[in-house]
Order: structure tokens, then C-alpha cells, then sequence
């Protein structure tokens, strides 16, 4: 049995169904929107997962799912060493989101991450603590800015609302996701010109111990080659 995890509720499930439904296989919850049973029609020997987003790359690595949809961002955060034990199956042209990093506008001599450099390193010897960023991403932000050779910072977690913590003077920059960037303008902030820290999409991952016949006959049906060294 293949145990297709799906996130459990929103814009990202049902875009999820969609992808699905395209290629022959219908997903639906069994019963209410507060239940996580799901069915599968149009396949054999598959069967539905409703977790949240968050959850999937940590079951799809412990091998109690088979096959999950998240995004790029959330696998590459939570799971170090992520594609020795995961597979990209798929990209599924949606969830598009930008790992960024954005000041506050009114830091006009701040437009790269020279110039955040600069500025990090001037504000440990004015404040006496080193700049803060807020983040859910800290392994990614920090490999990030290493490769970068961005070194006077320190990293704060953030759970809520990230944008908010610049305004409410718990944190000085954020590194977060934004796919329009209308929060960040909202909320007085802007993004450091070049490269996102990670381009992140809704992904079709495999569990790469769980490559088997069963499962390259499901990928077969929908139309996904088996790659990536699977």
C-alpha cells in the first residue's frame, strides 16, 4: 500500500486535488472538514494522508508515508541531509513562495547583503548585541548568509507573525516566504535586491526505500518519470 500524505486543509490541499484529479486520480475527504480520513479513486493500492504541510517531510523521512506534497522550503528546512532519504518526484506548479530576506524601508543605504554586512557590523558596536533576524527558517537562513560571509548577526524564532516583529522592536530584519511580497510593503519592509535565499514550490517528494514496482506504476499513471536517481 502507497500512503500518499496531502496537507489537510486549504488553498494547498485543494490545489493538491486538482493536480490529482487531472491525471485520473480523485482525492477527497471521507467525511466533514474536521475529519482526516480521505479516499483515493482511479488507483489501486493507494491510499490518502491528511497531514499539515509541516508534518509530511518528517513522516515521508520516517517511512510512514510513502509519497507526500510540501514545499521545497519546509523539506530543505526540517530535514538536514534531506535527499539522501527523499526523492523530488515532481514540481506541481503551485505554492510558488520566495524565501527572502527584507529590511525596513527606511534603511535606504540598504539595498544588498553588502550593505547588511556593513550595517550588522556597525550595529553590534553601537547596540552592544548583534542585529537580529527573525525566522521559522534557521537552517536555511543560516547556511544562506555563511555562503555570503554575513557573520554579525544572531537569529530570532519566530512562531507568529513574522513581519510584525521589526514594528513591535523584537527583531531589526526578517528572513521569511512570501509569494506577492504585499505583507512585507504592508508592514513597512523591502527585500534585499539579488537572489532569494530559496525559489519553493508544492513538490511531489518519494520516500526513496519505498521505490518499488507499486510505486513506479503509480507515477507511471500520472504521468511522473521515476528520476533523480530513484
Amino acid at each position: 500500500m502507497i500512503r500518499l500524505g496531502v496537507p489537510s486543509k486549504g488553498r494547498l490541499m485543494e490545489q493538491t486535488f486538482d493536480w490529482f484529479a487531472a491525471r485520473g486520480v480523485r482525492l477527497s475527504r471521507a467525511g466533514s472538514d474536521r475529519e482526516y480520513a480521505g479516499r483515493v479513486e482511479g488507483a489501486d493500492g493507494v491510499s490518502l494522508v491528511l497531514l499539515s504541510a509541516g508534518e509530511i517531510p518528517r513522516e515521508l523521512a520516517a517511512g510512514r508515508i510513502e509519497l507526500g506534497v510540501t514545499g521545497t522550503d519546509l523539506v530543505r528546512e526540517k530535514l538536514p541531509g534531506w535527499a539522501s532519504d527523499l526523492a523530488e518526484v515532481a514540481p506541481m506548479g503551485f505554492g510558488h513562495a520566495d524565501l527572502i530576506l527584507a529590511v525596513p524601508e527606511c534603511w535606504r543605504d540598504c539595498e544588498g547583503l553588502d550593505d547588511l554586512a556593513s550595517i550588522a557590523r556597525d550595529f553590534r558596536a553601537v547596540h552592544g548585541f548583534r542585529l537580529r533576524i527573525a525566522t521559522k527558517y534557521h537552517r536555511l537562513v543560516r547556511a544562506w548568509l555563511a555562503q555570503h560571509e554575513v557573520a554579525d548577526y544572531q537569529l530570532v524564532d519566530s512562531q507568529g507573525a513574522t513581519e510584525g516583529t521589526v514594528a513591535n522592536q523584537t527583531a531589526e530584519a526578517i528572513a521569511d516566504i512570501t509569494s506577492s511580497g504585499a505583507t512585507l510593503q504592508a508592514n513597512n519592509l523591502k527585500i534585499l535586491a539579488g537572489e532569494p535565499i530559496l525559489r519553493s514550490q508544492a513538490t511531489l517528494f518519494a520516500n526513496r526505500a519505498a521505490m518499488d514496482g507499486g510505486m513506479r506504476k503509480f507515477l507511471a499513471q500520472l504521468g511522473v518519470a521515476a528520476t533523480d536517481g530513484i
